[in-house]
């Protein structure tokens, strides 16, 4: 249970004001069930509880004076503390000062009771009400403001009118019949005087004689008429009129705004509710007033953040006119903020969402809801899915009349979840299901309402009686089968009260109290639809979402259970002609004008319509937009389709060269026969400008090299004007003119003319360089750093050098599939994704390894592929969740040849990127990597890391003793070759500076690699390490399929019992491994860490662009849908 507030001084003398009033309810009740037993201990207790001068002894007629009192006091009318005060508690006040004035005046005048035989008198106890009486005066007056709720204008003589009337009917029925059936023996007169006294209840003399039985009737009938008349008197004021246009206007407007909201959200527009919204008009409450309940529906509507506004609001308004506040249906999200607001919240059952993308009719849970809908389609049945606004007007008045025709009941059920006002001009989004017999006949209908964007709720279910078994699922699923079309993802449906019980009392090992529960609800639905809505819903296998109920004080409980009952339809309401004006059986609905239905139609355009949002932009960008205008008006287009370039800037300097020693350079095969002139046109980004006055000098770079350009007044067609009102910095330019010699030797490209390339929106940032641009914008570190270049240059250069390693070695490069079923070949946390057109759930690739050794089998000798991978797993220095990996296969190999081919791998790509078989060391230097590269059995490493001897052999406990030394902790489970393994990741791995070969790793830990051929504990498996990083691993492979069927299955039950990196059993891949494998040995490579090693850098900076976070200061333009 939720509740979370803490009310005032006031709100609490009022709240317990009314439960002690309550509580003398309940007594006086009980009390007269007690009296013919216990007629002494009722009088004693009443005597002591009449200190509150509230009615004690029992009667009916003060028990129900009492509890309607009471009831008014809870719902803060004014009128019930006034009531109190001057009915209750002011006569008391009054008798105790007429006693101290008498007691006051025997004893100082006591000549006046000289008369007096006897001392007057007074018992303490009789001083007590009244000074209780005048206790509780001052404080219900100091606490009136707690007590805001309205009378009926006219409540006064209303009252009275009830009351004089009342008692004249029941002494005139009092006369009649004793005058014609027992009256014998007086006149007519003396009929008149008894009957009007017994009817006013008071004695009728010691000389009339009537009936006892006829005056206890008498004057139960006038005390009746003296309840209904407080009640008249008490009601609260009615209610403030129907719902206006503008309260539609605004709900829809909250709605429409709203991309998922509350699925109840849209029956806030039912024209029976009502609305209050909060001050600055962006939330509000949406209710209807049952039996003297303020009943709210599911959510409050529009922005989360005013929700508590318009609660308070809502709340204030109900208390203004006398009504209980209540809640029906909201989630947990509403049901938080109600809590919030003091209103308590108890679960009352589930709302049932389908998720369109995972919902299927093949998946193997849903066997009976299939045969279901495969009997209704056999049945000839076919249904149509339409929006509204696509259904004709006859066909849609046709429907209306089916669905009150297939009603159960003359009652329209449903408040929270209905909206009741079928084929409306206003609804024209919601979505009509029908189905339809062969002859064409409608026997299937159901409506759903929007809920928000992309999704739909549950509005109208019919179904004819002469329907096919399975009509209302085919209707369903055939629904969410096109929910695409409609751009739909969720569909709630029906809410199942009580789902839990039901769920829970079903279970094997269900306790006692869990079971008989159920059983109730199972008897209870006989009557209401509890079980069956329950196993309805629960067929389509959705998600539950609970609903819960909230209320205000829980005295007033049973009524706001019975007001749920009345709107939801599940109690018979009273005919109008009971219903007083603050408890309206059904508010009179709002009728919407042509002109209002045209008003919705026009905001729902409005506000559904797709639209662009403008980005938010920093006022160098502003500035930089309104140079595109500046362009144009020069004549310039700001992103032409061509501009002229002549020659790379990289080659300009070279072209001044040759030219200069009047021979023909290396540059001219590049740029062709050179002009006598040197005119040429470059294009280039500009990095940096001096302006002199006279004078502009700007560098332009391209591909990392840069040139200076000069921009001269006495050449008017280079426009050196243009050029400083609309050229930034970054901007992308082509330059015409002549390459000259500055005084001081600088290759200058003296402009011509000029043209804008591309202009650039985006100022670069104030520094470029190390650190000065982060990964989030690498094609501005690209096109500003030359090193950031150079790094993406580098590791083209070397993935092709592996390609043409491997390629000169005979191994054939293929592609293998990225989205599999099954993720195995390495043990790693896969992506999991899903597939809609065969509805299957799919793995982004780990590794290609399994797919790679299928081709092993059919005969392929060597085959390789640079891979991507994806392994959902932490990101650090030397991770990345997608990268880049270089797996091998070759036949009649083994893991001693693939360390050759690993070391001519490294080799040629440091080659390819240095020109020589070195590597940057971090101290500046270079490592040569074309030598012997150290080979170390793991075993050995670790011995030497701890400095304890350590193979094959060593007891687990030793193992345990060592990684407890070093602060490493493990799994107490954990086997010895584990824990060798957790020590050399630990110990070695990051001490590895040199290229070094780990080999024969403990078996265990190798579930895809042959047994040592040798010693069977061990797995020809080798790591390399450089600089503390594994870089790749290479296996003699395994081939025996029995034993790799037994390994992946004690790898299965690892990720069954929870291990999220174990691989799974892969059958294909067994099946193919079965039909027969040569001794083949396997590589696999990192191709981002090789590039860090060659490179020397981070494997963010290897990365041409790696996973970043969005930045939360950036908002980009985008579409709202």
């Amino acid at each position: 249970m939720l509740h979370h507030h803490r009310p005032a001084p006031a709100d609490g003398v009022a709240r317990w004001t009314g439960r002690i009033v309550q509580a003398y309810a309940v007594w006086l009740v009980v009390a007269t069930l007690l009296v013919p037993l216990h007629l002494p201990v009722v009088r004693t207790i009443a005597r002591l509880l009449s200190v509150t001068n509230v009615p004690t002894f029992p009667s009916v007629f003060s028990a129900v004076l009492v509890a309607v009192v009471a009831s008014g006091l809870v719902r803060g009318q004014r009128a019930a503390l006034w009531f109190v005060v001057w009915v209750w508690q002011v006569p008391k006040i009054l008798e105790l000062a007429v006693v101290l004035v008498l007691l006051g005046l025997q004893r100082f005048r006591p000549s006046l009771f000289e008369s007096v035989e006897d001392t007057w008198s007074v018992p303490t106890w009789h001083f007590v009400p009244g000074v209780v009486g005048i206790g509780i005066v001052v404080m219900l007056v100091a606490s009136r403001n707690a007590f805001p709720a309205r009378l009926t204008p006219g409540a006064w003589w209303q009252a009275l009118v009830v009351l004089v009337g009342g008692v004249a009917t029941s002494a005139l029925l009092t006369f009649l019949t004793l005058t014609t059936v027992v009256w014998h023996g007086h006149g007519v007169g003396s009929a008149v005087v008894w009957s009007l006294r017994v009817a006013t209840g008071r004695s009728p003399g010691p000389h009339l004689h009537g009936p006892a039985w006829l005056a206890l009737a008498s004057g139960a009938l006038s005390a009746a008429f003296l309840v209904l008349a407080i009640i008249v008197f008490m009601r609260a004021a009615p209610h403030d009129g129907a719902r206006v246009a503008d309260d539609e206007l605004a709900v829809r407007r909250m709605l429409a705004r709203d991309r998922r909201g509350d699925s109840l959200g849209y029956f806030a527009t039912r024209d029976d509710r009502a609305v209050v919204l909060s001050a600055d008009g962006r939330a509000a409450v949406s209710y209807n007033v049952v039996a003297g309940v303020a009943l709210a529906a599911g959510d409050p509507l529009g922005t989360k953040d005013a929700w508590p506004d318009a609660i308070r609001l809502w709340q204030a308004h109900a208390r203004t006119y006398g009504w209980v506040p209540a809640v029906l249906a909201a989630s947990e999200a509403g049901a938080a903020a109600y809590a919030r607001a003091g209103l308590r919240a108890l679960v009352m059952g589930d709302e049932a969402v389908i998720g369109t993308r995972a919902f299927s009719l093949g998946d193997p849970d849903s066997g009976r809801l299939r045969r279901t809908v495969e009997h209704a389609r056999r049945a000839g049945l076919h249904v149509l899915v339409r929006r509204q606004d696509d259904v004709p007007a006859d066909e849609l008045a046709q429907l209306t009349t089916a669905a009150d025709t297939w009603r159960h009941g003359e009652v329209e059920r449903g408040f929270s979840m209905a909206l009741g006002r079928l084929g409306d001009a206003r609804d024209g989004r919601a979505v009509v299901v029908t189905a339809h017999a062969p002859t064409g006949e409608v026997v299937g209908l159901l409506t759903f309402v929007p809920w928000g964007r992309r999704g739909l709720s549950l509005d109208v279910m019919r179904r004819s009686p002469d329907a096919a078994a399975g009509v209302t699922e085919l209707m369903v699923t055939t629904l969410v089968e096109r929910s695409s079309a409609l751009g739909v993802d969720e569909v709630s449906l029906n809410f199942a009260m009580f789902r839990e019980t039901f769920e829970h009392g079903a279970r094997i090992g269900a306790t006692l109290p869990q079971r008989v529960a159920r059983r109730v609800l199972l008897v209870a639905s006989r009557w209401w639809q509890l079980d069956s809505l329950y196993r309805a819903n629960e067929k389509y296998r959705p998600a539950w979402s609970p609903r819960l109920l909230c209320y205000d004080n829980p005295a007033q409980l049973t009524q706001v259970l019975l007001a749920a009952g009345l709107a939801e339809g599940f109690v018979p309401g009273l005919p109008s002609c009971f219903c007083l004006p603050s408890r309206s059986c059904h508010r009179q609905g709002f009728v919407a004008t042509p002109a209002h239905v045209d008003a919705v139609r026009a905001l729902e355009a409005e506000v559904l319509e797709p639209r662009v949002v403008a980005p938010q932009l920093s006022e160098q960008q502003r500035v930089r937009h309104a140079k595109l205008e500046v362009l144009r008006g020069a004549g310039m287009e700001p992103y032409p389709a061509a501009v002229p370039r002549t020659v790379a800037v990289a080659d300009v300097a070279l072209l001044m060269g040759a030219t200069t020693a009047g021979v023909r350079g290396p540059a001219e095969a590049a740029v062709g026969t050179l002009p006598d002139t040197l005119a040429v046109s470059v294009v280039g980004r500009v990095v940096r400008v001096r302006d002199h006055g006279g004078v502009i000098f700007a560098d332009v770079r391209e591909e990392g090299r840069e040139v200076q350009v000069m921009l001269t007044a006495d050449r008017p067609d280079a426009r050196a004007q243009v050029w400083r009102q609309a050229v930034d910095l970054a901007d992308v330019v082509s330059v015409t003119g002549d390459v000259v010699r500055t005084a001081r030797g600088t290759v200058t490209v003296h402009a011509r003319s000029w043209t804008m390339a591309a202009k650039s929106l985006v100022p670069p940032p104030r520094k470029h360089g190390a650190g000065g641009v982060s990964a989030r914008s690498r094609h501005v570190e690209i096109a500003l750093d030359e090193r950031a270049l150079h790094r993406v240059t580098a590791r083209a250069a070397a993935v092709r050098a592996l390609r043409e390693t491997l390629a000169a070695r005979g191994y054939l490069e293929v592609e293998t599939p990225v989205l599999q079923r099954v993720h195995g070949g390495a043990n790693a946390r896969p992506f999991t994704t899903h597939i809609n057109a065969y509805d299957l759930d799919l793995t982004l690739r780990i590794a290609p390894e399994l797919f790679l050794k299928r081709l092993c089998v059919g005969g392929v000798p060597r085959v390789f592929e640079i891979a991507r991978n994806f392994r959902n797993e932490g990101v650090d220095g030397t991770h990345n969740p997608e990268f880049t990996a270089l797996e091998a296969y070759e036949a009649h190999g083994d893991y001693t040849t693939m360390r050759t081919l690993a070391q001519d791998l490294v080799v040629a790509a440091a080659v390819a990127v240095h020109g020589e078989p070195v590597v940057p060391l971090p101290d500046g230097g270079t490592l040569r990597v074309d030598g012997p590269w150290p080979v170390v059995t793991v075993h050995e490493a670790v011995s030497r890391a701890t400095g304890t001897h350590v193979d094959a052999g060593t007891d687990v406990t030793v193992l345990a003793e060592l990684c407890a030394r070093h602060g490493i902790e493990h799994s107490r489970r954990a086997t010895a070759g584990e824990l060798v393994t957790e020590l050399y990741e630990e110990l070695v791995e990051g001490s590895t500076v040199a290229p070094t070969f780990y080999t024969d790793f403990p078996v265990e830990t190798s579930p895809l690699t042959r047994q040592h051929r040798d010693d069977p504990r061990l797995a020809e498996r080798w790591d390399l390490v450089a600089f503390g990083t594994e870089l790749g691993t290479a296996y003699t492979e395994l081939t025996d399929p029995v034993v790799q069927r037994e390994r992946l299955t004690a790898q299965s039950l690892a990720a069954a019992a929870g291990d999220p990196e174990a691989m799974e059993v892969d059958d294909e891949f067994l099946d193919a491994l079965g039909f027969g494998m040569v001794p083949t040995g396997g590589i696999g490579l990192g191709v981002d860490r090789l590039v860090m090693l060659v490179l020397g850098a981070p494997i963010r900076d290897v990365l041409t662009f790696p996973f970043t976070r969005p930045d939360p200061r950036l908002r980009r333009a985008s579409v709202d849908a």
